[in-house]
């Protein structure tokens, strides 16, 4: 007999590594089994189990065991991310804590500190995957670093340099003056803070003067004559970079000056004024300084007009030797302070205004990030987006949901060239080679790199590797193929496994790596590397809000596990993924899922003690009780349902299809109408139904599965006899549309309307549950009134009826309702006060209003609209359906209720 609880806490260890010792994690070896792959979105070594990772992996898990299932070659690939800059760090953090830095222990010994915390400490994201029962072919986990995926990395990277698609150029770019790397703009963390714009006056050279339109006291318009430019910045220590002055070429108060020169205060040197489109006439001054070097918009105004550019910081943001000496050495927040009391004393500076700014930070960091110039590696993303746009508008490869595909297009018909060296330790060493007058050699080996260098100087010569290595995007660009063994094309899972079939993954990196993988994936192996982009939810908190330990409103998965199971908090994550973007989750959707597992569990509690157990050669198709043949067309619809949704990764309708079905007509009804039988004296009958209710409950389990596979599998091996498999290896059941019975389904639907009405009008109208109410049908057929005769006991004690019948007449006092041909009334009068019961419906219906036109004003106010916060609005838009419907419900109840007096 089965225990009164499911105790996850010791059920789930014990299952999953009953799973996957038994192998059943790896696809099937059968060779006719169509392949079937996903690859997982590798987590970063350093990282730990969050609310997005379970969501995402969750699905990931239902897809994978779905379609192992169904019969399929079933692949799910794990591994992990060496996350170069979030590993460096924390490992440099080890070191600050004992007064050491990576640069005392020289790069050898610092990277190999790495590798010793990578194997004690890095991956605890994969032993807490496991929690959460992924089934992860866990034999072929993969690490980026791996020597594997470090030879597809060189490969890819001396092939597009061959090809001229990888080459070296000065550039602006992300400056993490803490960690003294280039950082990907995914890195970077825009921070709103509160800042000043300096105005600054720029002398006009030669003695130019112009006349500057001004307002009066009155506000009338006159002129003053300048000899000056004012600029505003938010950054006055880059202005010892500027090489120009720009305004707008329509701009009447400075289009004559276009040409002409302005004194650079503090350096003294002539810059000239440009005319160009991105100055804003209308904004500010209308003139605004212009460092190429310290700015991207400004490095695309000096491209346009040959400006000089000037590079003014050291890697550590201090100011270098291109600055008068007053400044050199100094941090760049210290500089700007002095160059402000500076303009101030000199009397440049025209005036301070605050704003509030958006300043960048590394995410790492902390820090400012600084637009920076340096020379880097640089890859031709133009090119090679071109297949990857096409990949998609052809549909070789689709988003679910397909609105996602407008993101990817925005950004591949719009990419600028991508940056992928980092001035970092850890990583893949970019495999590039100096030569003593610094000519490049691009090979796969230091040894290549030499006989290269022989070829090109005729001698042998002492080379310098690079010492950058390669930004962490780049080799997850190649993770669907390089963990399946490429570039050996002969390997046999890139053989059978590749093209991948689904990538499920967020929004937030479809740039940084969906587009990056399409591009990859494409230019080598000609292929796409999956069929479907399914871009799954956002989870926030219950509110709306998103989830920040600053906030306090962060739920961890792993706690969650804890405190609920981890099949409760997975049919959570499923059944709400399509709510759209964003997921709200609280506690409360868990519990309820959890006395959904409660539920199921006691179904087969209440099957052990009526022996409905498991038939040999049982065959449902030959049940001939109503009620039999009724749940099974009601399985097979399920099966249908579910099988369709996940096919289309509709996980949330899956779900709601399997909460239906187990709960309201598995559990609500079958279980119900079969007690009568099940304690009966027919004792045929009583066999059919018992061989039946163990068949349904076997079906409830092998379609639960995929979502909730720890108490599935445990009920599997506690109530079935000599079961030949595990539940994870079991087969899907296949939808026959045969299994349907249309009288069967007429007949107890009826019957289960029947009862619900009744329900449903004794709770409006407030009969109290020990009452037995008569109820009369009029207008009944034949069919209603034979089926009355044969649930006539099922009928009195579920709807807790004195009486039912037949009558030609509605009796007085009397409530009505539809059902089917029929108009059921049920007769309340004497059971409550129709008076009072009328006047609290039509409080509550005067309550609704209220909500409905205070919630409905403000969502037509197009001010509360634009200011409220998205979770706000939508919490309101939520108020306002909910009183909506509420009103409805009680506006029937009411008018049923007149009808009555």
């Amino acid at each position: 007999m089965l225990e009164k609880n499911f105790d996850p806490k010791t059920v789930e260890p014990r299952l999953y590594e009953k799973w996957e010792q038994s192998g059943a994690f790896k696809p099937r070896e059968d060779e006719e089994a169509e392949p079937f792959s996903i690859v997982i979105p590798p987590p970063n070594v350093t990282g730990s189990l969050h609310i997005g990772h379970a969501l995402n992996n969750t699905l990931q898990d239902v897809l994978i065991r779905f379609e192992r299932m169904r019969g399929k070659a079933a692949l799910w690939l794990p591994g992990t991310d060496h996350a170069g800059i979030a590993t460096q760090m924390v490992v440099e953090r080890q070191l600050a804590a004992g007064n050491m830095n990576r640069r005392d222990m020289g790069r050898e010994a610092f990277v190999e500190k790495i590798w010793e915390w990578k194997a004690e400490s890095g991956g605890a994201i994969v032993r807490q995957l496991r929690r959460l029962g992924a089934s992860c072919d866990w034999s072929r986990e993969r690490f980026t670093l791996d020597e594997g995926l470090s030879d597809a990395v060189r490969k890819v990277f001396v092939t597009l340099h061959k090809q001229g698609l990888i080459y070296r150029d000065k550039r602006l770019v992300n400056w993490d003056p803490h960690f003294q790397t280039a950082i990907s703009d995914l890195e970077v963390e825009q921070k709103e803070v509160d800042g000043h714009y300096w105005h600054f006056a720029y002398q006009l050279a030669d003695g130019l003067t112009y006349q500057h339109p001004v307002k009066d006291e009155e506000g009338n318009e006159t002129f003053e004559t300048r000899d000056y430019i004012v600029v505003a910045t938010t950054r006055p220590e880059t202005m010892l970079g500027d090489t120009a002055v720009a305004v707008h070429p329509e701009d009447e108060r400075y289009k004559h000056l276009i040409g002409k020169d302005v004194i650079l205060p503090i350096v003294g040197r002539r810059i000239p004024i440009v005319g160009d489109d991105y100055a804003d006439k209308d904004k500010g001054t209308g003139a605004v300084k212009i460092t190429p070097a310290h700015d991207f918009n400004d490095f695309g105004v000096g491209k346009r007009h040959n400006l000089e550019v000037i590079n003014i910081l050291t890697p550590f943001a201090t100011l270098n030797d291109e600055v008068p000496e007053t400044y050199r050495g100094k941090d760049r927040f210290v500089a700007r302070k002095e160059i402000v009391a500076r303009a101030e004393a000199e009397g440049w500076l025209k005036g301070i205004e605050k704003t509030k700014h958006i300043v960048p930070h590394g995410d790492r960091s902390g820090v400012v990030i600084e637009p920076f110039l340096t020379d880097q590696w640089y890859v031709n993303a133009a090119e090679l987006a071109k297949e990857a746009l096409a990949a998609v508008e052809d549909g070789r490869t689709v988003f679910e949901p397909k609105n996602w595909e407008k993101t990817y297009f925005e950004w591949l018909r719009n990419i600028e060239p991508w940056c992928v060296s980092r001035q970092l330790w850890w990583g893949h060493r970019i495999p590039a080679w100096f030569g003593p007058d610094g000519h490049i050699f691009v090979e796969m080996s230091e040894a290549e790199a030499n006989a290269a260098a022989i070829a090109h100087y005729g001698k042998a010569v002492e080379l310098t590797q690079d010492e950058d290595v390669l930004d962490t995007w780049f080799s997850s660009a190649l993770w669907p193929f390089s963990t399946m063994g490429w570039p050996d094309e002969n390997a046999p899972d890139f053989q059978k496994f590749y093209p991948t079939h689904t990538l499920i993954t967020g929004f937030d990196i479809i740039f940084f790596w969906v587009a990056r993988m399409m591009m990859m994936g494409l230019h080598f192996t000609g292929k796409a590397p999956f069929e479907r982009v399914f871009i799954n939810a956002l989870v926030r908190d219950e509110k709306g809000q998103k989830m920040s330990k600053s906030k306090g409103n962060v739920l961890d998965p792993l706690v969650l596990v804890d405190e609920y199971g981890a099949d409760p908090l997975r049919f959570t994550l499923v059944a709400m993924s399509g709510q759209g973007r964003d997921i709200k989750l609280a506690k409360q959707r868990i519990e309820g899922y959890r006395n959904f597992s409660t539920k199921l569990w006691n179904a087969h509690r209440f099957a052990q003690m009526n022996e409905c157990a498991t038939v040999d050669g049982f065959d449902p198709a030959t049940v001939n009780l109503t009620l039999n043949r009724w749940i099974r067309g009601e399985t097979h619809k399920t099966i249908k349902t579910v099988t369709e949704a996940l096919e289309a990764c509709a996980f949330d309708d899956a779900a709601n299809a399997l909460y239906k079905f187990v709960w309201n007509v598995v559990c609500d009804w079958y279980v119900e109408l079969s007690k009568p039988i099940l304690n009966g004296d027919d004792a045929a009958a009583k066999a059919e139904t018992q061989a039946m209710t163990a068949w349904v409950l076997d079906q409830c389990l092998i379609l639960l599965h995929p979502v909730m596979p720890f108490i599935t599998e445990e009920l599997w091996g506690a109530t079935g006899t000599n079961r030949a498999n595990d539940l994870i290896t079991e087969s899907w059941p296949v939808y026959d549309a045969a299994a349907i019975d249309a009288a069967a389904d007429k007949e107890i639907n009826w019957l289960i309307d029947l009862i619900s009405e009744v329900r449903s009008v004794r709770s409006e109208m407030n009969v109290p549950g020990s009452a037995k109410v008569p109820l009369s049908l009029t207008g009944a057929n034949g069919d209603t009134q034979n089926w009355i005769g044969t649930h006539r006991d099922l009928i009195l004690f579920l709807a807790r009826l004195s009486e039912v019948g037949v009558s030609d007449n509605a009796p007085a006092g009397s409530i009505p309702f539809v059902i089917s041909e029929a108009t059921g009334q049920l007769s309340i009068a004497e059971f409550i006060d129709l008076q009072a019961e009328t006047a609290r419906l039509a409080k509550e219906i005067a309550a609704f209003d209220k909500t409905i036109d205070g919630t409905r004003r403000k969502l037509d106010n197009p001010e509360f609209v634009r200011k409220a916060p998205d979770e706000v609005i939508e919490e309101n838009r939520e108020r306002l359906s909910d009183a909506e419907n509420g009103k409805a419900r009680l506006s029937a109840a009411l008018e049923r209720l007149k009808a009555a007096l």
